[in-house]
C-alpha cells in the first residue's frame, strides 16, 4: 500500500551531523505513525523514532538529544535529523509504517549510514 523511498545517508566523522529523507507513497500516509529502523551487522534490525500522524514524537534512548524525528504530510515525507553522531549509530536505515511499534508494509532499499571514529 505503502512505497518508501529513503536517502541522504553517507559516510561521516563522529560527531557529525545527517539528515535522512523518506519518501512515501499512499492516499493514507497522513493518518499512520511512521518510524525510523536502523539495522547493523550482526543485529536485529530497531526502532529508532517514531512520529504520529499529529507529530507526537517517540525515540530509543540511546538517540534521545541527538536525533530528531519529523514529517511534512503534504510532501509524503518523514525526516530524520541526526546531529552528535556515534558509532555505534551505524547501519542501514530504512522507514516503515509503525503500528504500535512494529512495521507494517514493503521495507524500502535503506540508506547506509556510516560514522567513523
Amino acid at each position: 500500500q505503502v512505497q518508501l523511498v529513503e536517502s541522504g545517508g553517507g559516510l561521516v566523522q563522529a560527531g557529525g551531523s545527517l539528515r535522512l529523507s523518506c519518501a512515501a507513497s499512499g492516499r493514507s500516509f497522513s493518518d499512520y505513525t511512521m518510524g525510523w529502523y536502523r539495522q547493523a551487522p550482526g543485529k536485529q534490525r530497531e526502532l529508532v523514532a517514531s512520529i504520529r500522524s499529529g507529530g507526537v514524537t517517540n525515540y530509543r534512548d540511546s538517540v534521545k538529544g541527538r536525533f530528531t524525528i519529523s514529517r511534512d504530510n503534504a510532501k509524503n515525507t518523514v525526516y530524520l535529523q541526526m546531529n552528535s553522531l556515534k558509532p555505534e549509530d551505524t547501519g542501514v536505515y530504512y522507514c516503515n509504517r509503525d503500528l504500535l511499534g512494529i512495521p507494517v508494509g514493503s521495507w524500502g532499499q535503506g540508506t547506509q549510514v556510516t560514522v567513523a571514529s
